[in-house]
């Protein structure tokens, strides 16, 4: 006989509660869980209960996609966040305190170096920016209450790579924390942790969803600094939207081959620009012609659809804009690794010295388009200038 429920004095069977197979998970919404019977609520209050207490518990469908990432990327602990500016916010926070101090290389994401700028030092934390392309020299900016080093290899905007394995062997000397944003490879292009970092960053909201329609972050870390962050991250009750999380495990089963046309049509494109008469340089990794190419050759398997160029000469905005506003492909926006192409332009000003500073730097992100008309339409563009 099927149990039954009393609710608003009307007698309502329980569903079936066998669950459906599908291929995709299940979503699932809910602030309150319910436990089985009273001794589970005791494990909680002892702290022996392993199962999800609350909405704010990590749900079912954000531990799976937690645990892919996990995987993928090779390490002992991964969650997932709101956005990939609250998974740099939350490592700098997790493995900081009053009176420590942080280098930061200065081409990392801005957002976070504002971060440090603006919240970090109102809790005597203080920070250092670091040349974007540093390694071995890292040891000269170094001090006694140094704890952590954020990089970003390469960066999203100027493409400079950083000497990872040098820097993580003088981390190391040191136990200094070494945080890398590796947004730009994906997991599947670069292995932060083979190369000796501590916690591996990714912007879910790029390449892994790839539809530019989910917000998201992840932060995983290596065995050493397990229990520290996951206890970190328990304490501040942080939690994703199952709706995210569900895209973003849907966008990893497509990111291989995603990345495959993202990678070989930037190419493409890149090596072209580099025969336009008014390009100046082409800030690809992949290419021969990037000053730190050889670190890619060593540290990364693949490339993305990220890059940017320069011009010989500095056009004032009118021109600029004549150029840009002429494209038909390429949409203006400041994200990337989604199937539409996007173009941002901007001069660039750093804290430390820059091989770009003061020139104006177009960014391109390859989408998923044809690729000859995407040449045919920065072509068109260009022959304004």
């Amino acid at each position: 006989m099927k149990q039954e429920t009393r609710m608003f004095g009307k007698i309502w069977p329980e569903r079936d509660r066998t669950p459906a197979t599908t291929i995709n998970p299940p979503l699932y919404r809910g602030s309150t869980v319910l436990f089985d019977g009273y001794q589970q609520m005791i494990q909680v209050n002892r702290h022996e209960y392993e199962g999800i207490t609350y909405g704010t518990d990590r749900l079912p469908t954000q531990r799976q996609f937690e645990e892919a990432m996990r995987e993928l990327e090779g390490g002992a602990v991964t969650r997932v966040f709101q956005s990939g500016i609250a998974a740099i916010q939350t490592a700098l926070l997790a493995f900081t305190r009053s009176g420590d101090h942080i280098l930061v290389c200065d081409n990392a994401y801005g957002p976070g170096q504002r971060f440090c700028r603006k919240v970090l030092k109102k809790f005597d934390i203080d920070y250092t920016p670091v040349p974007a392309d540093v390694g071995a020299d890292i040891a000269q900016y170094i001090r006694p209450n140094t704890v952590l080093i954020l990089l970003e290899s390469p960066g999203s905007i100027t493409f400079e790579i950083q000497d990872i394995p040098a820097i993580t062997a003088i981390a190391r000397q040191k136990n200094i924390i070494t945080v890398l944003d590796a947004t730009w490879a994906t997991p599947l292009y670069v292995k932060p942790f083979e190369l000796g970092i501590d916690v591996s960053i990714h912007s879910v909201t790029k390449y892994i969803s790839g539809y530019s329609d989910v917000l998201a972050g992840t932060v995983t870390v290596n065995e050493r600094n397990a229990e520290t962050f996951a206890a970190f991250y328990k304490l501040m009750e942080i939690y994703t939207p199952a709706e995210e999380c569900y895209l973003a495990l849907r966008g990893l089963h497509s990111m291989a081959t995603r990345l495959r046309q993202h990678q070989q049509s930037a190419l493409t494109i890149a090596r072209w620009l580099e025969s336009v008469a008014i390009v100046d340089q082409v800030l690809h990794p992949a290419l021969p012609s990037h000053p730190e190419h050889h670190l890619w050759q060593r540290d990364f398997t693949g490339s993305s659809g990220l890059f940017a160029f320069t011009f010989k000469k500095e056009y004032t905005d009118e021109q600029l804009t004549a150029f840009i506003d002429s494209l038909r492909l390429f949409r203006l926006g400041y994200s990337w690794g989604g199937y539409q192409s996007l173009l941002t332009a901007a001069r660039i000003v750093r804290a430390t010295p820059s091989r770009y500073a003061g020139k104006t730097v177009v960014r391109l992100s390859i989408g998923l388009e044809d690729c000859e008309d995407l040449r045919h339409d920065l072509e068109q563009g260009l022959a304004l200038l």
